[in-house]
């Protein structure tokens, strides 16, 4: 797609290398050469030595990076020594109990369909290299939680500038009229206080002064299946009531060219608004607040594809994409995410913000729902996300999509692999 950034990185071709080996098996000369000659590099650049460091030593600077991305699967688990075998390796089999955190500089597609690409690694790494028009990106970025879940995230003093930074490439490549979807927390509060924090009034306040962000909207997602929180305030202290809603913010780059239409997201009509369409509209003439709103007769006669909706999104967190995902992850051994948006989410902003074809992204992927809500919409879709087992357990909901391709490496990552 053309969201793919144009050189899969020196990572991707180094765990590549090891998965069309035979039985994932390699030594260090082999892995050099094939990995050269997967890069274009000639043999006598690659014995080429340079002097290192302050002792001035000559290495092969190319053999160099490759072990360091060597080892760099080998702390993933991905791959392990081959026991009485010096400079053999070989594809571990039991890989992926744990999270795995992409390093800086690593990114692997990890896998892909006809019409978007799941990558493993930093959202600036990946974003800083795409070109393509953007028509939408939506994401839920990690909470500034107190105690964060197990897939880390940043705390509430460097809250702003970190959403600020991921934001910053997609922005520049956002088309005239593109948004921003953002699904944040409310439940965050001043420490040692029952006051909820302001840093959603300021990461406002900053994406439009250093992004160019106008605000569209705020729009609660209620939800009155949420666990009772925040627990210590309104369980334990009871100065506050349970919260019900998650905040999403809808920001543009140009309001006079925002690509929203409502019409590609009604809902049907009431049965009593049914009715009145049959019966040609009201018969009675009223008015309301000293003349403000007047009911005449025929209002709400005329015949329409359905209601325009409220802004504020009523939905329980139960997905039965959560469920398949959770089912497949325990199935493969991999951990599974502790916090999942219902695909319903992403699916509503799509086809509200976006037109078939256009290119949806999420810089924070976690299982996908972003990709899977585009992918069902015909919309093309790029994801990043940082922890590998997330996207390997996700890759299963992708599989019966036109052109799914797993990255071969990544087949050997869970038990069940």
């Amino acid at each position: 797609m053309n969201a793919q950034p144009q050189q899969i990185s020196l990572f991707a071709e180094i765990a590549s290398a090891y998965a069309a080996s035979t039985d994932g098996v390699l030594d260090n000369d082999s892995l050099y050469s094939t990995v050269a000659e997967r890069i274009g590099t000639t043999p006598e650049a690659l014995g080429t030595r340079t002097p290192i460091g302050r002792a001035g030593v000559p290495r092969s600077t190319v053999k160099r990076k490759i072990r360091w991305y060597q080892q760099t699967l080998k702390q993933l688990g991905i791959i392990e020594h081959v026991p009485g075998e010096r400079g053999v390796w070989q594809l571990s089999e039991n890989a992926g109990k744990d999270l795995h955190r992409a390093a800086t500089g690593v990114t692997l597609v990890t896998f892909s369909t006809d019409l978007g690409i799941a990558i493993w690694g930093n959202h600036q790494d990946v974003f800083r290299q795409i070109n393509a028009p953007i028509a939408l990106c939506i994401s839920s970025p990690p909470y500034p939680l107190r105690k964060a879940r197990a897939y880390g995230g940043p705390d509430e003093r460097e809250y702003v500038d970190f959403i600020c930074g991921a934001l910053e490439p997609i922005v520049r490549s956002l088309i005239p009229g593109g948004s921003i979807v953002l699904n944040l927390s409310g439940d965050v509060f001043e420490p040692k206080k029952s006051s909820r924090s302001l840093y959603l009034e300021r990461l406002v306040l900053a994406l439009n002064d250093r992004l160019g962000l106008a605000l569209m909207d705020r729009i609660p997602w209620v939800n009155y299946s949420k666990p009772p929180a925040p627990t210590y305030w309104a369980c334990v202290n009871r100065v506050q009531l349970t919260t019900a809603y998650e905040p999403i913010y809808w920001f543009t780059n140009d309001p006079g060219r925002v690509r929203s239409d409502n019409r590609r997201v009604l809902e049907a009509h009431s049965a009593q608004h049914q009715r009145l369409m049959a019966l040609g509209g009201e018969g009675r003439l009223s008015s309301y607040g000293d003349g403000a709103y007047r009911l005449r007769p025929g209002s709400f006669g005329q015949v329409t594809a359905g209601r325009i909706p409220r802004n504020v999104i009523e939905r329980g967190h139960a997905c039965s994409d959560t469920a398949a995902y959770r089912r497949r992850a325990h199935a493969l051994g991999l951990p599974t995410h502790g916090a999942m948006q219902p695909t319903s989410i992403p699916d509503f902003f799509i086809r509200f913000l976006t037109e078939p074809g256009d290119l949806v992204v999420d810089p924070f992927g976690g299982t996908v729902k972003t990709g899977l809500a585009a992918e069902r919409l015909g919309r093309r879709w790029l994801v990043t996300e940082w922890m590998l087992e997330y996207l390997c357990g996700a890759a299963e909901m992708f599989r019966g999509f036109a052109g799914f391709e797993m990255n071969k490496v990544l087949q050997n990552v869970g038990s069940a692999a």
